[in-house]
C-alpha cells in the first residue's frame, strides 16, 4: 500500500505541527495584548467605581491599579490620594492636572507625564476621595514605598508604617522582605513585620512567635507593641464569659479599685441596688406625709434618725418607696463581691508570652539604665576632675586655699568666646582656644600669686579672705566687660550629637571629649611631676622646702611657676565646661565648692587622690538624682552630709600625702 493511504503515518505530525503553530500565534497575541495595556486601560475598566468614589465598591479598582504592574501604577494611586485624579467624561478617560488659571487646567497623561491639552474645569470631573478611600490607597501604596530603589525612601516608609501601622500593610511588607538587598533595611524590615503581627495577625501560633523575636530587646517600639497586648480591665468575675483570659483576682478597697468603684460595678451590673441616701429618704418623707402621719408614724415622733429610718421602713413594706436596709453599707456589699482583672487580649498563650518577654525586656532596661547611670557618674566625674586638678596643685604644693579659682575657670570659658567672635569655625576656634586660655589664665595666675599670695603664705585665713575678695572683683569685672547675660560657647558640629548604644543607652559627644581632655590633662600632669625639673623641684618644695632651699631650689620660683600652672589647667576645665554649661560670671562658683570638696575628700596634693575623689563625688551625686530625679538641691545636700562624715573618719582624705600639705 502506498504511503499517502497510511494517514497514520502523516497526519499526526501535519497536527503536531499545526497546534505548535496556533500556540505560538496566541502567545504572540496574549504577549503583544499585555505589551498594550496601559494604566489608562486598567482605569477606563473601573471607571465607574472609581467615579463613584464609595468605600464599600473602591477597593477591586485600587487592587486592579496596585496589581497591574504597570510602572505608572505609584503615579495613579499617589495622585489619586492627594485628590488629583481627573476624569474627562467624553472621553472617559484620566488624567492628573496642573491649574493654569482658576478655570483651566493643564491635564497630563500617567504614561508619560505628557500634557494631553488645557481643559475647562467645567469639562473634567475632580476625584475626591474621602478619608476611607485615601487610607485604602495608602496601603496600597505600602508596597512600592517599600521596593523603592532608594534605601532612604524604604527607611523612612518603614519608620511610617512603626509609626501608624495597618494591618493592610503586612501582606506587601511580608512579600517585600525575601527581596531586600540592604543588610540594614531587611532587619528593619523583619522588625517592622514582627511589630505589625503583634498587633493585627489573627494567627495566635504567628504572633507568639513575633513576640518570642524580642526577648531581652530594649526598643520602644517593641514596648509600645507589647503594652497593649497586656492591658487589662477590672471586672466582676459573675459577668465574665467562659473562658475569659484572667490575670488574677482583685480585692475591693485595694488601691487599684476603691470600694466607691466596686459599689458602682455591682449597681451598673444589676446586683445590688443603691440604698438611698439620708436627704433622699427625708425627701420621700416630706412626700407621703398624710394626716400628720408618715407609714402610721406621728409626724411630731420623728424627731430621732430611728424614728425616721422606721417610718421609712414601713413606707418601702407598702411599696411606696425604695427598699432600704439600715445595716447595708457599701462596703460589706463591694467586699463580699468577687473581682478579677481580666486582659483585653482574649488568648491565653499569647499573653503569658507578651509578659515573659516585658520581663525580659525590663530586665535588659534595668541592666543598661544602670550603665546610663555610670556613664553619667563617669562624665560628672570628668567634669569635677577637670576643675579641681588645678585647685589640687596650687593646694596641695603651696598649701594656699584658692577661693578665686572659680573666677579662672570662668576667664578660660570666656576666653573660649572670645576667640569665637574672631574665629567663626568651631572647630579651629577651640583649638586655639584651649592654649589661649591656659596662656590667659597662667598669666593671670603667675600675677595673683606675685602681688598677693606670696605675701601670705603660712597665714591661710588671710589668704582665704583675700582670693574671696579677687574671687568678687573678677566676677565684677567679667559682668562690666561682658554683661549679664549668659555667651554662647559653641561647640563643633561633630560634638552635637550623642554616641547612642541602644533606645536607652547613649551619652553625648561632648561629654565624652571632657572624658577625654581629662584623660590627657591627668597624662600631662604626671609627665610633668614624673619626667620634668619642675616636676621634681615641685615634689621637693612639697616634701621639705627648708632641705629643696639648701639644695639651690628656689622655693618662690616654685610656688609661683606651680599657681601658674594650676590656673592655666583650671582655664583649659573652662573652656571644657563652657562647652557644656552656660558661660556667666558666676560660672565658676558653680564649681568651686565640688572642687574643694574633690580635693580633700581626695587627698590634698595628690593628683591620684584627686581622680578617686573625683569619682567619689560624682557617682554619689548621680546616685543620690536617681534616687530623688525631681530635687536636684538634695542631691548636693545629702553630698555635702556624706563628705563631712566622710571626713571624720578619714581627714586626711583617700590618699594621704606626705609633706607639707599634709601638716607634717
Amino acid at each position: 500500500m502506498s504511503p499517502l493511504l497510511h494517514p497514520n503515518k502523516k497526519i499526526p505530525a501535519m497536527i503536531r505541527f499545526l497546534t505548535a503553530l496556533c500556540v505560538c500565534m496566541m502567545t504572540f497575541v496574549c504577549t503583544a495584548s499585555a505589551q498594550d495595556r496601559t494604566i489608562q486601560n486598567v482605569l477606563q475598566e473601573h471607571a465607574d467605581a472609581i467615579v463613584a468614589s464609595s468605600r464599600k465598591s473602591i477597593g477591586p479598582a485600587i487592587d486592579a491599579v496596585s496589581s497591574s504592574g504597570l510602572l505608572a501604577a505609584q503615579t495613579v494611586l499617589q495622585q489619586w490620594q492627594e485628590k488629583n485624579l481627573w476624569f474627562v467624561e467624553d472621553e472617559g478617560a484620566f488624567y492628573y492636572a496642573q491649574p493654569l488659571d482658576a478655570e483651566t487646567y493643564t491635564l497630563f497623561a500617567f504614561e508619560d507625564g505628557a500634557p494631553v491639552g488645557d481643559y475647562n474645569k467645567a469639562a473634567i470631573q475632580q476625584i475626591k476621595p474621602n478619608s476611607g478611600i485615601r487610607a485604602m490607597i495608602g496601603a496600597a501604596l505600602v508596597q512600592f514605598q517599600l521596593n523603592d530603589p532608594d534605601p532612604e525612601r524604604r527607611r523612612e516608609a518603614l519608620l511610617a508604617i512603626q509609626r501608624d501601622g495597618e494591618a493592610a500593610h503586612l501582606v506587601p511588607l511580608r512579600a517585600s522582605i525575601a527581596s531586600e538587598t540592604n543588610v540594614q533595611i531587611k532587619a528593619l524590615k523583619q522588625t517592622t513585620e514582627r511589630l505589625l503581627t503583634i498587633s493585627f495577625d489573627t494567627d495566635d501560633s504567628a504572633r507568639i512567635a513575633a513576640i518570642d523575636g524580642f526577648d531581652g530587646s530594649l526598643s520602644i517600639d517593641a514596648r509600645a507593641a507589647l503594652n497593649p497586648v497586656i492591658s487589662t480591665k477590672i471586672a466582676l468575675s459573675d459577668t465574665l464569659p467562659e473562658g475569659a483570659n484572667v490575670k488574677g483576682q482583685i480585692k475591693a478597697g485595694s488601691e487599684v479599685l476603691p470600694i466607691s468603684d466596686a459599689f458602682a460595678m455591682l449597681v451598673d451590673a444589676g446586683l445590688v441596688t443603691a440604698q438611698p441616701t439620708r436627704d433622699e429618704r427625708k425627701s420621700a418623707l416630706e412626700a407621703n406625709i398624710v394626716d400628720g402621719k408618715v407609714g402610721g408614724y406621728a409626724v411630731a415622733d420623728l424627731n430621732t434618725q430611728s424614728a425616721r429610718d422606721a417610718a421609712y421602713s414601713a413606707l418601702a413594706a407598702n411599696g411606696t418607696v425604695p427598699a432600704y436596709d439600715p445595716s447595708f453599707t457599701m462596703e460589706r456589699a463591694a467586699t463580699a463581691a468577687r473581682f478579677v482583672e481580666v486582659y483585653d487580649e482574649p488568648s491565653k498563650a499569647v499573653t503569658d508570652a507578651a509578659e515573659a518577654t516585658l520581663k525580659s525586656i525590663n530586665r535588659a532596661v534595668g541592666i543598661n539604665q544602670t550603665a546610663d547611670l555610670l556613664l553619667d557618674g563617669l562624665s560628672l566625674a570628668s567634669i569635677y576632675f577637670l576643675a579641681a586638678i588645678g585647685l589640687a596643685i596650687t593646694f596641695g604644693v603651696m598649701g594656699v586655699i584658692n577661693m578665686a579659682h572659680g573666677e579662672f575657670i570662668m576667664m578660660g570659658a570666656y576666653t573660649g568666646y572670645v576667640v569665637q567672635q574672631i574665629i567663626p569655625n568651631y572647630t579651629a576656634s577651640i583649638i586655639v582656644a584651649i592654649p589661649l586660655a591656659f596662656a590667659v589664665t597662667f598669666a593671670a595666675g603667675v600675677a595673683m600669686e606675685r602681688l598677693i599670695i606670696r605675701w601670705l603664705y603660712s597665714r591661710p585665713l588671710e589668704t582665704l579672705l583675700a582670693t574671696f575678695g579677687v574671687s568678687i572683683a573678677l566676677q565684677q569685672i567679667a559682668k562690666n566687660i561682658f554683661g549679664t547675660q549668659a555667651r554662647p560657647l559653641t561647640s563643633p558640629a561633630w560634638l552635637d550629637s550623642a554616641l547612642v548604644f541602644n533606645d536607652v543607652l547613649a551619652i553625648s559627644y561632648i561629654r565624652i571629649a571632657i572624658f577625654v581632655l581629662a584623660l590627657i590633662f591627668l597624662g600631662v600632669f604626671l609627665f610633668i611631676m614624673k619626667k620634668t625639673r619642675l616636676g621634681l623641684e615641685t615634689r621637693a618644695v612639697t616634701q621639705n622646702p627648708s632641705m629643696a632651699a639648701s639644695m639651690g631650689i628656689n622655693p618662690d620660683r616654685v610656688n609661683m611657676l606651680t599657681f601658674g600652672l594650676g590656673s592655666g589647667i583650671a582655664g583649659v576645665a573652662g573652656v571644657a565646661i563652657g562647652l557644656y554649661a552656660k558661660v556667666t560670671s558666676e560660672l565658676g562658683a558653680d564649681y568651686i565648692v565640688q572642687s574643694f570638696m574633690t580635693v580633700v575628700v581626695g587627698g590634698v596634693g595628690n593628683i591620684w587622690g584627686t581622680l578617686l575623689g573625683a569619682g567619689m563625688i560624682g557617682f554619689f551625686q548621680k546616685g543620690i538624682e536617681w534616687l530623688n530625679p525631681s530635687n536636684t538641691l538634695a542631691a548636693q545636700t545629702y553630698m555635702i552630709v556624706f563628705i563631712i562624715i566622710f571626713i571624720q573618719f578619714r581627714p586626711k582624705g583617700i590618699i594621704a600625702l606626705k609633706g607639707r600639705a599634709a601638716g607634717d
